[in-house]
């Protein structure tokens, strides 16, 4: 028991220390998570059309803000073990990097979004025979749509600042950014959904204008730091003086980076085309998705948290290359997320169909996404390992096995299945979503081998 506790759990020093970075993550998360789901009680106060117009929006832009994190994620492994080395140059160079690639999949984005936004809303609306009025959800989504658009640029540029921040050692100032958003989104979802304070009742309209006005806050709240504190972030001298990148440092990047952005772009087209395979059964489950999938995430931000600071302290470990240091932090780190995932699931499990009761929409939709959440309860350990063992991997550049660990894994598993038990079998959506969301554990298998393997345990730069 002696050595088994020695090798799995950290002594006080050490959580400080992972908590230290882990904190404001969770805060800067909970308090994001907490307000979309604010968001998504006032919006569905509008009636379950408008809550699943925005929702299904709302998975679109879900695809956007993956592909600029995985952009970023890319590259910033480079950035912490840069850092790791304190190597400000590069640091630099990982900048420069971010901030074309952020311009560059923002402009994209709102072009995709425009000249084919009928086509993508389209495919989550079908015909079943319940209620549900499905050209009413098509218009209020689009409605949604056309002022969303106006927040994707400024949330790519605000990714950039914040991610580098994070990678550099400062994760209070992009949480305070963060919480600052926030309050601003939820303030104005109130007065412009509802028209309060003699401001004009915009419905799904004003929703999308209070989320752009956060993005705008944020980045500017970063920005604004960033200029009065330069001597907290050396790389910042000369790092726009131009936007040269070397052409060793950008092959580098690029290859090591790809990966991981082409992983996260198609893990969230999954994502979209599960809840595309879940709307086969009905508007009434669009709904209950978009419920259930804003509480479990207000509730699993400790876990998802805690990858985020698994690959942060691995990375800068690995930059400094203490190796051994590197595998006995990470191996207790797992340990200590996978706990956490066992609490946060007996609470979403005994919890989750409680806050469901405050959605106004209709009671079949509130007591599927309950049962939603009762499921997520139960596999939220599994996702917490192997959550963690992906930004493990990630950390020591494996981004190729990330790939497949994470999107190849999602193409080839859940979406085939949830749209094969629809066309071949026809079962009630109580039995396909527990089906395809158990397929996880398959994914903590091959998490487990590679941990045991150490693929990961390397110095990049």
């Amino acid at each position: 028991m002696t050595s088994i506790r020695r090798r799995y759990i950290g002594d006080r020093a050490f959580y400080r220390m992972a908590l230290t970075v882990a904190m404001p993550i969770m805060a800067q998360n909970f308090i994001s998570n907490l307000v979309n789901m604010l968001d998504n009680l006032m919006v569905g106060a509008l009636g379950t059309e408008q809550m699943s117009g925005v929702s299904i929006v709302n998975q679109l832009i879900f695809i956007y803000n993956l592909a600029i994190f995985g952009a970023m994620s890319g590259v910033g492994i480079f950035t912490s073990q840069y850092y790791g080395k304190r190597d400000q140059q590069g640091i630099r160079y990982t900048l420069r990097y971010k901030l074309l690639a952020a311009v560059g999949i923002a402009i994209a984005a709102v072009a995709i979004l425009i000249l084919f936004h009928d086509g993508l809303i389209g495919l989550f609306l079908h015909e079943t025979g319940e209620e549900g009025d499905l050209a009413a959800t098509l218009a209020f989504g689009k409605q949604y749509l056309w002022l969303a658009l106006i927040g994707l640029a400024p949330f790519a540029l605000t990714q950039v600042f914040a991610d580098t921040m994070r990678q550099t050692g400062d994760t209070v100032t992009p949480m305070i950014a963060g919480f600052s958003a926030v309050v601003v989104n939820c303030l104005f979802n109130y007065l412009l959904i509802f028209g309060k304070a003699g401001f004009p009742e915009m419905g799904v309209r004003g929703a999308a204008v209070a989320t752009a006005l956060s993005r705008f806050c944020e980045l500017a709240i970063l920005i604004g730091y960033l200029l009065t504190h330069k001597a907290r972030f050396p790389y910042l001298r000369g790092a726009f003086r131009g936007f040269g990148i070397p052409r060793r440092e950008l092959r580098e990047f690029t290859v090591k980076g790809m990966p991981l952005f082409v992983n996260e772009l198609l893990w969230s087209a999954g994502m979209s085309m599960l809840s595309v395979a879940y709307s086969l059964h009905g508007l009434t489950v669009v709904a209950a998705c978009s419920i259930s999938s804003t509480v479990s995430n207000l509730f699993s931000i400790a876990c998802m948290s805690m990858g985020v600071t698994i690959g942060i302290i691995a990375g800068q470990k690995l930059g400094a290359g203490l190796h051994d240091e590197a595998v006995d932090t990470v191996r207790k780190l797992i340990a200590f997320s996978v706990a956490l995932g066992f609490v946060v699931g007996a609470a979403l499990f005994g919890f989750g169909g409680l806050i469901t009761d405050l959605y106004r929409t209709s009671e079949a939709s509130r007591e599927l996404a309950a049962y939603f959440l009762r499921v997520f309860g139960c596999i939220m350990p599994v996702i917490a390992f192997a959550n963690a063992t992906y930004f493990t991997l990630r950390s020591g550049g494996r981004t190729f096995v990330t790939f497949l660990f994470d999107s190849v894994f999602m193409w080839v598993l859940p979406v085939p299945t949830a749209f094969a038990l629809y066309y071949l079998f026809h079962p009630d959506i109580h039995i396909v979503f527990p089906i395809v969301q158990g397929l996880e554990i398959l994914k903590c298998v091959v998490g487990y081998i590679m941990m045991k393997k150490r693929v990961w345990v390397r110095t990049i730069v």
